[in-house]
């Protein structure tokens, strides 16, 4: 780690440990504070011009204090941008009188113990890429587009091609005596081509995302690919309502297991808004799935030694063969439902924990994807999801999609304006297929999987 980086964590540190100082000096019973600093670039380009460059820098700092009262604990949560001193002290003061202003409640609390002890590497950042300018990541979304506008003669316009670039510092204390901060960073590429021309013009996309510039696919990649994809689109039908086996590609895949880490949220169980939330210890999914959430996982997208309330993240299994082992909790979601918190708590400097995920995924099979097309008789394969046609009280399941029809085992043609429908209960009981190819785009990952029947409503 650079000695510049080293100074700003020492300041973070000492900016923390002054914000705790002035709050319990105020009258707080208990407080944590994170503190946020970072500082991010984006740029597009569009064809040969570039559309736009956001360069910005921010900090902020969150307090949260909590107040002892009759029956439990009230809470307060209020954020500032302006670290000075008395602006610290006034905010401080001001906090401790909305707490006291809050209702108690018995399960609100810092966690008791247990904070984190030990700070693994895990690969957050290259600190050499702190050294690249917005001129080379601007050349990178450049040399996307143009790999994608000359792909085929058919590309004809294009959506843009965008990077972005994020390093940030974060620094968690409370009055328990933990104080811990970790730095990290984001970088991404996205490149969205259209192909055709006139009424038959579709658009699509790829991206790369990772903790390192290094570790990004390279933009000529990225560029072709996004093409490749936007062509395929091209002269999409319609096909009859039918019943048959889906294929979700792995983006697609991924946002199903998003799905399903709603439906374990501790926030979501505890409320009951969860089709899930009884189903503890249970076979909820077919035997061949297992999903794992792990903020450990080195140069995760996800990763960070420490969660939202100062505990120790940790590799969670959710799933282990189809049973459901474990909900995810934060400390307060942990209490309502009688378990201790698996370091889920997720926090930035404006609000109050809840849960979140970390890195999170589902474990691959051994087939790859044209395997498992190849032993589909007759069937969809989702490449693109619409709508938001999904109740986690419930389990029903609705979206918009388009994608690629499958005949014999082979892809015959794209489909488009249909929708894909199911229980999502038996959707996860019916996948009979998971792919090899595990794909991570940002912090959740799928391989392809196949569910065994699903309607399709079309013409």
């Amino acid at each position: 780690m650079s000695s510049a980086t080293d100074v700003a964590i020492r300041e973070g540190s000492v900016v923390v440990e002054q914000a705790l100082g002035l709050v319990t000096g105020a009258g707080a019973d208990a407080a944590d504070i994170v503190l946020v600093r970072g500082r991010s670039l984006e740029a597009r380009v569009r064809g040969e011009v570039v559309d736009f460059v956001k360069q910005a820098q921010e900090q902020v700092l969150g307090i949260r204090v909590l107040m002892n009262g009759d029956g439990g604990i009230s809470t307060a949560v209020t954020s500032t941008s302006d670290l000075a001193p008395q602006a610290l002290e006034q905010m401080a003061r001001e906090t401790v009188t909305l707490a006291r202003a809050t209702e108690a409640d018995p399960a609100a609390g810092l966690p008791e113990e247990g904070f984190a002890s030990d700070w693994p590497d895990l690969a957050l950042l290259d600190p050499d890429d702190k050294t690249i300018g917005a001129d080379a990541r601007i050349d990178d979304a450049r040399s996307a587009e143009q790999a994608a506008m000359a792909f085929d003669a058919r590309i004809s316009n294009s959506e843009g091609s965008q990077v972005g670039s994020d390093f940030s510092t974060v620094t968690y204390g409370n009055t328990h005596g933990f104080i811990g901060e970790y730095e990290r960073a984001s970088h991404s590429l996205f490149s969205e081509p259209i192909a055709g021309r006139g009424e038959n013009m579709r658009r699509d996309y790829w991206m790369t995302a990772s903790r390192t510039l290094a570790g990004l696919q390279s933009p000529d990649a990225v560029g072709r690919v996004a093409a490749e994809r936007a062509l395929r689109r091209l002269d999409a039908r319609r096909v009859p309502t039918t019943e048959v086996p889906v294929i979700f590609e792995s983006m697609q895949a991924a946002g199903l297991i998003r799905q399903l880490a709603s439906l374990v949220n501790g926030y979501a169980v505890y409320r009951e808004a969860s089709f899930l939330a009884k189903k503890l210890g249970e076979i909820i999914a077919a035997p061949s799935v297992t999903i794992i959430d792990d903020g450990r996982l080195t140069g995760g997208l996800g990763s960070k030694p420490f969660d939202g309330e100062g505990l120790p993240t940790r590799r969670n299994t959710i799933i282990q063969d189809g049973k459901l082992e474990t909900f995810l909790l934060d400390s307060y979601a942990a209490r309502k439902l009688g378990f201790a918190s698996t370091g889920n708590a997720s926090r930035g400097a404006g609000g109050p924990p809840g849960v979140g995920t970390t890195n999170l995924w589902l474990e691959p099979g051994s087939e790859t994807l044209d395997e498992i097309i190849a032993r589909t008789d007759r069937g969809l394969l989702v490449t693109e999801l619409m709508g938001m046609g999904f109740n986690p009280v419930t389990g029903d399941y609705s979206r918009g999609a388009s994608g690629m029809w499958i005949e014999n085992g082979e892809i015959a043609y794209p489909v488009e304006e249909i929708t894909i429908a199911g229980h999502f209960g038996k959707m996860l009981m019916e996948i009979d297929a998971i792919g090899s190819e595990l794909l991570w785009m940002g912090s959740v990952a799928a391989p392809p999987l196949r569910i065994a029947s699903m309607t399709i409503a079309g013409e």
